[in-house]
């Protein structure tokens, strides 16, 4: 049976990448990495909305505007969200963070611990990274409080990941093109499985695309949360 609650992943309705962001990863990244057409395609989607098990109808996520990349960094600490790991790997540090994405405990860790914990992920390079894009994954303080009422807790499992088609052979035929921003283009796949209160439980399939930075001799960072999943 699918859950159908709401949950820190991808939307559908949202805004998009912020121009700023947008036109820096067209630029330098995407646009080399993949044809023109395939990268507005890919710019232009939007992220799904979060459902809360006590409602019927979905509930709008908030949609952060560009003003708040990269936002300021919460101080309440982030609370049940793991620490970005060590990894110099594209695919394993993708993997990790869709893990990471997936998950959330709210009967111990507030809305602003979760953006915190998340924004620890982040690249610091302002020029490349697109908060917004991931912020919007939170659900607004409104809803956060309602599953938090409900005692609402995800874990997740990471089933694979990969680069996909278009990216490959796009770095196939210029693997020069990856040099300027080091960005990786990767997509998760796995299972989200969700928990509230008087024994709730659900779980659904989850697929991301993420954009990656893995410079030589330092280790992968988040840049992005693409709008739509690329296979």
């Amino acid at each position: 049976m699918r859950n159908r609650s709401p949950a820190l992943s991808l939307s559908s309705h949202g805004v998009g990448w912020p121009a700023n962001r947008r036109i820096a990863i067209v630029a330098l990244v995407v646009t080399v990495l993949l044809t023109i057409a395939a990268a507005v395609a890919w710019l232009s989607g939007s992220s799904n909305a979060h459902r809360d098990p006590t409602a019927a109808a979905p509930a709008a996520a908030h949609s952060p505007t560009s003003s708040e990349a990269p936002g300021p960094r919460p101080k309440a600490g982030s609370g049940s969200v793991p620490k970005p790991p060590q990894i110099s790997e594209p695919v394993a540090y993708a993997q990790a963070a869709a893990r990471m994405l997936w998950s959330y405990d709210t009967r111990d860790t507030s809305r602003d611990q979760q953006l915190a914990g998340m924004r620890a992920w982040m690249t610091a390079e302002t020029k490349y990274a697109d908060w917004a894009s991931v912020s919007g994954q939170v659900p607004d303080p409104v809803l956060w409080s309602r599953m938090a009422d409900q005692d609402q807790r995800a874990t997740a499992h990471v089933t694979e990941g990969h680069y996909p088609g278009a990216f490959k052979q796009a770095l196939a035929e210029d693997p020069s093109a990856i040099t300027e921003a080091y960005i990786y283009v990767v997509t998760v796949n796995g299972t989200q499985q969700i928990a509230w209160k008087k024994g709730g439980a659900g779980a659904e399939e989850r697929a991301v695309t993420l954009a990656v930075q893995c410079r030589p001799g330092r280790d992968c960072t988040l840049a992005a949360i693409a709008p739509s999943v690329t296979q």
